[in-house]
Protein backbone atom coordinates (compact mmCIF):
# COMPACT_ATOMS: atom_id res chain seq x y z
CA UNK A 1 0.00 0.00 0.00
CA UNK A 2 1.16 3.59 -1.05
CA UNK A 3 2.13 5.99 1.79
CA UNK A 4 -0.05 8.84 2.42
CA UNK A 5 1.10 12.77 1.43
CA UNK A 6 0.83 14.60 4.38
CA UNK A 7 2.64 17.80 3.46
CA UNK A 8 3.94 19.16 0.16
CA UNK A 9 6.91 21.37 0.16
CA UNK A 10 8.58 23.58 -2.31
CA UNK A 11 11.47 25.41 -1.66
CA UNK A 12 14.13 27.01 -3.96
CA UNK A 13 17.41 26.24 -2.59
CA UNK A 14 20.98 26.02 -4.02
CA UNK A 15 22.37 23.08 -5.60
CA UNK A 16 24.97 21.70 -2.82
CA UNK A 17 25.00 24.24 -1.02
CA UNK A 18 21.85 23.21 1.22
CA UNK A 19 21.75 23.92 4.81
CA UNK A 20 19.56 24.28 8.28
CA UNK A 21 19.35 28.11 7.87
CA UNK A 22 16.18 29.54 6.57
CA UNK A 23 14.88 28.92 4.23
CA UNK A 24 15.39 25.18 4.27
CA UNK A 25 15.76 24.50 7.56
CA UNK A 26 12.29 26.85 9.10
CA UNK A 27 10.29 24.92 6.57
CA UNK A 28 11.25 21.35 7.09
CA UNK A 29 11.46 21.71 10.70
CA UNK A 30 7.99 23.15 10.89
CA UNK A 31 6.50 19.90 8.97
CA UNK A 32 8.60 17.44 10.93
CA UNK A 33 10.97 16.65 8.38
CA UNK A 34 14.74 15.70 9.54
CA UNK A 35 16.45 18.66 7.91
CA UNK A 36 20.12 17.42 8.30
CA UNK A 37 19.22 14.06 6.27
CA UNK A 38 16.80 16.20 3.69
CA UNK A 39 20.39 18.07 3.09
CA UNK A 40 22.72 15.39 2.68
CA UNK A 41 20.43 13.95 0.66
CA UNK A 42 19.92 17.31 -1.33
CA UNK A 43 23.66 17.97 -1.52
CA UNK A 44 24.66 14.78 -2.66
CA UNK A 45 21.80 14.64 -5.64
CA UNK A 46 22.94 18.38 -6.40
CA UNK A 47 27.14 17.81 -6.66
CA UNK A 48 27.01 18.41 -10.58
CA UNK A 49 25.13 21.85 -10.57
CA UNK A 50 26.50 23.57 -7.43
CA UNK A 51 25.48 27.27 -6.55
CA UNK A 52 22.95 26.95 -9.40
CA UNK A 53 19.04 27.80 -7.69
CA UNK A 54 16.83 24.70 -8.00
CA UNK A 55 13.32 24.18 -6.89
CA UNK A 56 12.37 21.10 -4.91
CA UNK A 57 9.23 19.53 -4.22
CA UNK A 58 9.20 17.63 -1.01
CA UNK A 59 6.37 15.09 -0.33
CA UNK A 60 6.31 14.45 3.22
CA UNK A 61 4.79 11.20 4.33
CA UNK A 62 2.62 10.70 7.40
CA UNK A 63 5.18 8.75 9.15
CA UNK A 64 7.36 11.96 8.80
CA UNK A 65 9.53 10.32 6.24
CA UNK A 66 9.51 12.18 3.23
CA UNK A 67 10.55 12.02 -0.93
CA UNK A 68 12.13 15.19 -3.07
CA UNK A 69 12.12 15.67 -7.14
CA UNK A 70 14.63 18.47 -7.91
CA UNK A 71 13.39 20.25 -10.91
CA UNK A 72 15.80 22.56 -13.58
CA UNK A 73 16.59 26.31 -12.85
CA UNK A 74 14.01 28.78 -13.77
CA UNK A 75 14.03 30.58 -16.91
CA UNK A 76 14.01 33.31 -15.40
CA UNK A 77 17.39 33.05 -13.70
CA UNK A 78 19.22 30.61 -16.95
CA UNK A 79 18.16 34.19 -18.95
CA UNK A 80 19.51 36.63 -16.55
CA UNK A 81 22.90 34.12 -16.94
CA UNK A 82 23.01 34.02 -20.79
CA UNK A 83 22.40 37.44 -20.97
CA UNK A 84 25.15 38.27 -18.28
CA UNK A 85 22.88 40.28 -16.02
CA UNK A 86 22.20 40.96 -12.56
CA UNK A 87 18.43 41.66 -12.90
CA UNK A 88 15.60 42.36 -15.50
CA UNK A 89 14.34 45.89 -16.33
CA UNK A 90 11.71 47.33 -13.64
CA UNK A 91 9.66 48.16 -16.69
CA UNK A 92 10.33 45.88 -19.32
CA UNK A 93 7.63 47.24 -21.75
CA UNK A 94 10.39 50.34 -21.73
CA UNK A 95 13.42 49.81 -20.68
CA UNK A 96 15.21 47.47 -22.36
CA UNK A 97 18.47 45.94 -20.61
CA UNK A 98 20.10 43.23 -22.24
CA UNK A 99 19.64 41.07 -25.81
CA UNK A 100 20.01 37.10 -26.05
CA UNK A 101 20.07 34.95 -29.28
CA UNK A 102 17.76 32.59 -30.35
CA UNK A 103 20.58 29.92 -29.86
CA UNK A 104 20.79 30.91 -26.36
CA UNK A 105 17.00 30.47 -25.74
CA UNK A 106 17.22 26.97 -27.59
CA UNK A 107 19.55 25.60 -25.20
CA UNK A 108 17.41 26.80 -22.31
CA UNK A 109 14.28 25.18 -23.83
CA UNK A 110 16.04 22.09 -24.60
CA UNK A 111 17.44 22.40 -20.44
CA UNK A 112 13.54 23.24 -19.93
CA UNK A 113 11.86 20.56 -21.42
CA UNK A 114 10.75 18.47 -18.29
CA UNK A 115 9.23 20.96 -16.70
CA UNK A 116 7.71 22.81 -19.49
CA UNK A 117 4.27 21.74 -20.61
CA UNK A 118 5.26 21.75 -24.15
CA UNK A 119 6.41 18.94 -26.29
CA UNK A 120 7.96 20.74 -29.47
CA UNK A 121 10.97 22.67 -29.17
CA UNK A 122 9.44 25.67 -30.99
CA UNK A 123 6.85 26.48 -28.94
CA UNK A 124 9.21 25.86 -25.79
CA UNK A 125 11.34 28.32 -27.62
CA UNK A 126 8.29 30.44 -28.07
CA UNK A 127 7.93 30.39 -23.98
CA UNK A 128 10.94 31.22 -22.82
CA UNK A 129 11.47 33.98 -25.66
CA UNK A 130 8.32 35.27 -23.75
CA UNK A 131 9.80 35.33 -20.25
CA UNK A 132 12.66 37.09 -21.67
CA UNK A 133 10.46 40.06 -22.80
CA UNK A 134 8.76 40.11 -20.16
CA UNK A 135 12.33 40.53 -17.84
CA UNK A 136 13.29 43.56 -21.23
CA UNK A 137 15.45 41.52 -22.81
CA UNK A 138 15.40 41.67 -26.68
CA UNK A 139 15.20 38.59 -28.21
CA UNK A 140 17.38 39.01 -31.09
CA UNK A 141 17.22 37.64 -35.09
CA UNK A 142 13.82 38.16 -35.45
CA UNK A 143 11.40 35.44 -35.51
CA UNK A 144 12.63 32.02 -34.45
CA UNK A 145 14.26 30.05 -36.54
CA UNK A 146 12.32 26.56 -37.70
Amino acid sequence: MAKEVEFLIKIQAKGGQANPSPPIGPALGAKGVNIMEFCKRFNAATQDRMGQLLPVHISVYKDKSFEFVIKTSPAAVQLLEAAKLKKGSPESNRQKVGNVTWDQVRVIAENKMPDLNSFVIDSAMRMIAGTARSMGLVVEGGTPPN
